[in-house]
């Protein structure tokens, strides 16, 4: 049987999705086989496999047992910071999450209920999400150490019956408690659960007991241990839902600051997924692959827990930093340790191992020959660092690109299908599904190499979001109307002669230069090959007389000597060799550290608010607000 092209898999995709996912739909089991693949009875609403039904925790745990598998690591919880390491079998994570789905059944959650949960990298966060799928409920992550106010708006937004927790986060030199951020976002929200149900960890000052002493009295929530929670009560049956039944809710920011629910469904989620481990990552059962992310996220939401698990492999729960715990090799050392064949992390986590390890040598103490590929998401990943990364580590490179709303990529390598050329700046193409095209203002296509609106013909392919929560109205005008027919991503880029698909930033990245549209990510991509640039941002900053003009933000690699003017010249002759003078790039600053959200992305938004002296709200997402403060006298706006 001759291998399948990418090319002729992706013509499949496309010309019949009814065909295509029905087919791709057998990889799943389902208690009624969907006999149609696509409903789209109410588009530009579109719903995948209406009339199947399935759980989505059998498919990633119970059919494994069952068939025989139950001895294999289902999931390996690594805890650099408290140096800790447990291995759980699939049998074992059977009954921890029917025991757990037990407990939240004991509270009254039901079928269509919501479960917000607040929780840091271990592994009951992985048994919480699954033990939600497994009764039918609908859970809700917010990452671990967001703001009270913020959890409070996702709490009055989702409405949960019941809020799962920790004790609290551990960072390489700090303790982040949560019971008191729950205990004040309770009170700030007007919806109230009933129940928290907390994992208590060694460490942390406030109990479980001090939280339920302050309740009292009060009508609020019941407290409870996580052990409390599950005494006495029966394991709970897997329930049967639709494929159209909401798995999960999982927030992003609105540009209104009223949060916006991405929900995902069931079964489209399942057979997307599964499609993707095969297909994209080339990942089977057994193989082990770690997501370097944290579960509040969406590559950890798919690719952390639901992926890896429904194809029957190994996945990694990493409660650490790229660096910091202890040094520069943390990644490496675990890529030997647990055999892992395909690494996933985001371009930011590569940028600070090359700052602190330019040459690599943290990489040589270890044995990496179980690793296969690393994949990068989550934010650019500019060319200097792909080389570094390629050179240092010798396999494949595989930038790929999604989003929140699609819940896996839209433009990938293919590596289950055919390991296509990689070329450094580019996710590779679109993956099958995804009918990308890029469209000018006023939504007609443009040509090969014209820069313009990358879209997404619909319907979207299964996996990707169904709706936003509680609002199909807001989810049409926030990505359907722009462009009638198609999906706008809210990024700017071109498709080549050969079909690859280059981004090269959100639509407001594109800045306007004595008229000229220009793009700050081509400008990154070239500041970032300097030999002694780490991590750069270039935003575009009011000009009163040409506009916009580009301004440069540099983080310096480790015992870099240079200095400021030097860099200065160096990156503007860069720039005017390869964009040309009509770039007018000439203001450069070094700085110790670029804003950051905790999943890696660049607050370039932010920073752009702030050189033009224009209101801002500092972002929840942010990992560390003095990066911001120090940054405030750099880019205030000049007199």
């Amino acid at each position: 049987m001759t291998q399948p092209t990418y090319e002729s898999v992706y013509r499949a995709s496309v010309e019949d999705p009814e065909a295509f996912w029905l087919d791709a739909a057998r990889a799943v089991d389902w208690v009624t086989p969907p006999t149609r693949a696509l409903d789209d009875s109410a588009a530009p609403l579109y719903r995948w496999f209406p009339d199947g039904e399935l759980n989505t925790c059998v498919n990633a745990v119970d059919r494994h047992v069952a068939a025989g598998h139950g001895e294999r690591t289902a999931l390996v919880y690594d805890s650099a910071v408290l140096g800790v390491q447990e291995h759980i079998s699939y049998s074992q994570l059977q009954e921890r999450v029917a025991r757990f789905a037990g407990a939240l059944a004991a509270q009254g959650i039901r079928k269509g209920d919501r479960v917000l949960l607040y929780m840091p990298m271990i592994a009951e966060s992985v048994v919480a999400m699954l033990a939600c799928a497994r009764i039918g409920a609908v859970h809700s992550v917010v990452f671990g150490g967001f703001a009270p106010k913020e959890l409070a708006s996702r709490i009055d937004d989702s409405q949960p019956v019941a809020v799962v927790t920790a004790s609290g986060g551990v960072e390489p030199k700090r303790r982040i408690e949560y019971l008191p951020a729950i205990e004040e976002a309770l009170q700030l929200s007007d919806h109230a659960p009933s129940a928290v149900l907390v994992h208590e960890r060694d460490g942390f000052t406030t109990s479980v007991a001090d939280a339920r002493e302050r309740a009292g009295g009060n009508g609020g929530p019941a407290w409870l241990s996580w052990a409390e929670a599950q005494d006495g009560v029966e394991p709970a049956e897997p329930v049967t839902v639709k494929a159209t039944d909401p798995l999960y809710i999982l927030y992003t920011s609105g540009t209104t600051g009223k949060p916006k629910g991405v929900v995902r469904d069931n079964g489209g989620h399942a057979v997307a997924l599964a499609w993707s481990m095969a297909n994209i990552y080339d990942v089977r059962a057994r193989d082990v692959m770690w997501t370097a992310s944290d579960v509040g996220w969406v590559v950890g939401h798919s690719y952390i827990v639901y992926a890896p698990l429904l194809a029957g492999a190994t996945t990694v729960v990493y409660e650490g930093k790229p660096v910091g715990t202890p040094d520069a090799g943390a990644f490496w050392k675990r890529v030997e340790e647990h055999g892992v064949k395909v690494l996933f992390t985001a371009p930011t986590a590569l940028r600070a191992i090359r700052k602190a390890d330019p040459e690599g040598e943290f990489v040589a103490r270890y044995d990496t020959t179980s690793l296969q590929a690393l994949f990068v998401a989550g934010e650019r990943l500019d060319p200097e660092t792909y080389h570094w990364a390629a050179r240092v580590l010798g396999v494949p490179v595989v930038d790929h690109w999604w989003q929140t709303e699609t819940g896996w990529a839209i433009c990938s390598n293919p590596f289950g299908i055919e390991r296509l050329p990689i070329v450094p700046g580019s996710p590779t193409v679109p993956v099958p599904g995804f009918h990308v095209e890029i469209l000018d203002p006023i939504g007609e296509p443009l040509g090969p190499g014209e820069e313009g609106n990358i879209a997404v013909r619909l319907p979207l392919p299964p996996g990707t979001l169904a709706t936003l929560w509680g609002s199909d109205e807001r989810f049409v005008s926030s990505y359907l109307a722009a462009f009638p027919g198609y999906y706008a991503t809210g990024d700017s880029g071109y498709i080549d002669e050969n079909g690859y698909v280059f981004v090269m930033g959100r639509t407001d990245d594109v800045i306007n230069v004595s008229g000229h549209r220009l793009s700050t990510g081509q400008m990154e991509q070239i500041v970032a090959t300097h030999p002694d640039v780490a991590e750069c941002a270039v935003i575009g900053v009011n000009d009163p007389l040409k506009g916009q003009r580009p301004s440069g933000y540099v983080v310096l690699k480790t015992g870099a000597e240079i200095t400021q003017e030097q860099l200065r010249e160096d990156l503007v002759s860069m720039v005017r060799s390869q964009i040309g003078p009509v770039a007018d790039f000439k203001d450069v600053a070094v700085v110790e550290a670029l804003p950051k959200t905790r999943s890696g992305k660049i607050l370039r938004k932010t920073m752009r608010q702030m050189a033009d002296g224009e209101q801002y709200v500092v972002p929840s997402t942010i990992e560390d607000h003095s990066v911001l403060e120090a940054l405030s006298s750099i880019l205030a706006p000049k007199a």
